[in-house]
Formats: C-alpha cells, sequence, structure tokens
C-alpha cells in the first residue's frame, strides 16, 4: 500500500522541489523520500481494493488470493512513522513493519474484492469466487470485535457493489446493489454474449436478502454510487435558453430566433440553427464537397421534457439537445450529396416535419 502525506508533498512542491515533466510537477522518489512523502505497507496477496472506513481511521484492503481482509490502522501507521519503524525497498523507500500497521485481518470467504459500509458500524465486502456478499462488524481499536456475521449468495461473480452512500462520511443503510461480471443462466439466451447483472439487495433488517435483480447490456459493471433522492437538485430545463452544460454559463454561439444564419469564411462554414416544435431552422444547409462545418443548435424550448433529437444521415451525428441547451459538433465534407437531418426525439404532434436537408455540391 503507498502511503502518501499530501500535505508534505503540498510543502515540498511549494519549496520548488519538484520537476516538471509533460507539464506536471513531479516530485522524484528520492526527494518524496528525504522529505517524509512516500511510504509502503505490505498487503495481502494480489491486493484489490482499498476502502477507507466513514470514520476516516482505518483502511480496509481485499486480497483476491487470500480469504481475509486487513483492516490498517490510520493512527498505528502514523505511530510506525514517528517511530521509524521501517526497513528500506531498492529504491530506498521505507516500509513499515505489517504487524506494526494492521490491526485485524478477518477470514470472510474466498476472492474478496470491494467494501462498502452502512450506517450501524457493518462492512460489506464482495466475494468474486465464492458469489457471495460478506457482512461483518467493525471493531474499532479491538482487533477482537472484528468479526463475520452473514454471508449472502448472489449466485454470480460479484465484482463491485455500491451501498446507499456507502464510501462516504455519512452511509446511509438501507440498501445494497451488487454488480455481478456474468449473468450467466439468469436470462434468456440470445447468443454467446452473456449479459451482465445487477442486484438489489435490502440491509436494513437482521438479514441481507436479494429482493431485485436485472440484466444489463453492456460490459462489466464497475462504479457506481447510490445517494438519496432529496440530495438531488435538478433542473427541468436550463435556466436561460442558449445554455452551456460544461461551461455552466450562456454558450456565444447561442442562437434566438430570427438570428438562424449560415456563414462561410473561405472553406470553413459555420451553421447557427434553432429547434423548436417542430421546426428545425435553417431548413436548407448549402455547402460545398471539403468544407469544414461548425454546426450550432439552440433548443429554445422553455417546456419540461421538450428534448430534441439532430440526426445527419451519411455522416454518423446523432444529438440529443435538452430545453434550453445550445450544442455544437464539427465535421469535414467528405462526400457530395443531399442528406437528410431530423429530430429523433417525438416531441408534437407534427414530429415528423421537423427536417431538413444539407445539400453538399460537388
Amino acid at each position: 500500500m503507498h502511503i502518501f502525506n499530501w500535505q508534505k508533498a503540498e510543502e515540498v512542491v511549494e519549496a520548488g522541489k519538484f520537476e516538471t515533466m509533460n507539464g506536471m510537477r513531479v516530485i522524484r522518489i528520492p526527494t518524496a523520500v528525504e522529505e517524509g512523502v512516500l511510504y509502503l505497507a505490505p498487503e495481502p496477496k494480489s491486493p484489490h481494493g482499498v476502502d477507507v472506513t466513514p470514520d476516516g481511521k482505518y483502511m480496509v484492503v481485499s486480497g483476491k488470493l487470500d480469504p481475509h481482509v486487513t483492516v490498517y490502522s490510520m493512527a498505528k501507521i502514523l505511530d510506525a512513522i514517528e517511530g521509524q519503524k521501517w526497513t528500506t525497498d531498492d529504491y530506498g523507500i521505507p516500509v513499515l513493519n505489517f504487524d506494526d500497521v494492521m490491526m485485524a485481518q478477518i477470514e470472510l470467504g474466498l476472492g474478496p474484492l470491494h467494501t462498502q459500509y452502512d450506517d450501524k458500524g457493518f462492512a460489506y465486502t464482495s466475494l468474486f469466487l465464492d458469489s457471495a456478499v460478506a457482512k461483518w462488524k467493525l471493531g474499532g481499536d479491538d482487533p477482537n470485535a472484528y468479526a463475520l456475521v452473514e454471508k449472502l449468495p448472489v449466485q454470480y461473480n460479484i465484482g463491485h457493489l455500491a451501498a446507499a452512500e456507502g464510501d462516504t462520511v455519512s452511509p446511509d443503510g438501507g440498501y445494497l446493489v451488487a454488480l455481478n461480471k456474468w449473468a450467466v443462466d439468469r436470462f434468456a439466451p440470445v447468443g454467446p454474449l452473456k449479459p451482465q447483472n445487477e442486484q438489489l439487495i435490502d440491509i436494513g433488517g437482521d438479514k441481507m436478502q436479494v429482493i431485485y435483480d436485472m440484466a444489463m447490456g453492456i460490459g462489466e459493471p464497475h462504479y457506481a454510487q447510490m445517494i438519496k433522492m432529496d440530495k438531488i437538485q435538478a433542473w427541468e430545463v436550463y435556466p436561460e435558453v442558449g445554455w452551456d452544460p460544461i461551461a455552466q454559463a450562456i454558450s456565444p454561439n447561442a442562437t434566438k430566433p430570427g438570428e438562424e444564419r449560415i456563414e462561410r469564411n473561405g472553406n470553413t462554414v459555420e451553421i447557427f440553427m434553432t429547434a423548436i416544435r417542430s421546426h428545425l431552422n435553417p431548413e436548407h444547409v448549402e455547402i460545398k464537397k471539403g468544407d469544414h462545418v461548425i454546426w450550432h443548435i439552440t433548443n429554445i424550448e422553455r417546456a419540461p421534457d421538450a428534448t430534441h433529437g439532430f440526426q445527419l444521415g451519411g455522416y454518423n451525428i446523432s444529438l440529443s439537445i435538452e430545453p434550453g441547451e445550445t450544442t455544437t459538433f464539427e465535421f469535414d465534407a467528405v462526400n457530395d450529396g443531399t442528406y437528410a437531418y431530423y429530430c429523433t426525439e417525438f416531441c408534437s404532434a407534427l414530429h415528423l416535419e421537423m427536417m431538413g436537408y444539407l445539400l453538399i455540391e460537388p
């Protein structure tokens, strides 16, 4: 485990004891050792997840080839550093003695990977080979108080897992999602590719219980977050027409009704378009083969859920433009011909009339 004193690293950088490489400030290992920035601590075989407890006092490390999880104490790490209880590796980096920094080891099962926490002092670790979730008790500074409480089979090879705010300083408890790598035979076979699978687990009672599972048609699910709904203060529409969601401000390319236009500067053509039920304006865009095209579209709707799509045939361009949003895309007109563009979101009874043509002259 690599242990960095980031406050010390900040002091080292402020003192100018760094090199700039590819635009990044880098502290060399000899400097990091000399200044007390970097330390190492032994970990179990083939370590995987490193997860800090909500109080910030302990770190839980899983070893894929070790049936235990190992709990490290931050206080013990600081004591070992203060007492210089270390050996050095071939690069001179201090390696803290394992017994001096380890608080406890708890045998959970085969293939432990990642750990999440609840609000009642329990930890939950995924067991890849056991295909299970292990619930275990956190023991604080008492090594004997750590104990396995329960193991719940999840039927599939679980990798990551996400508890409700389970990697924050204030876990919510209640529910946990198992992110499984393979669904195996749970769902109808539709080809060689097996779907991934998620399972919702109730962890609010005395016993864990799988209450729902579903397939996922994407690659192996990794990190996920689960938060309380009341923390989401979502907009129904963007604050103003012409909003750039990335800049969180009005886009300089925002287009108001009546300002739609096509501008040419040499071989660069810039298009300023508006979208509203059920019209894309301008309806016809004429350019020349070889032009570089910069296309801005502003959805001038102010009604919630008045999302418009934009599909440009022949150029592999497909957009979703939310109410009030301005978006920009660019491409080179490498092929001549006539190409339809149209809205791909059913937005009104006249949705099918929301289209136009790009005419590319040879």
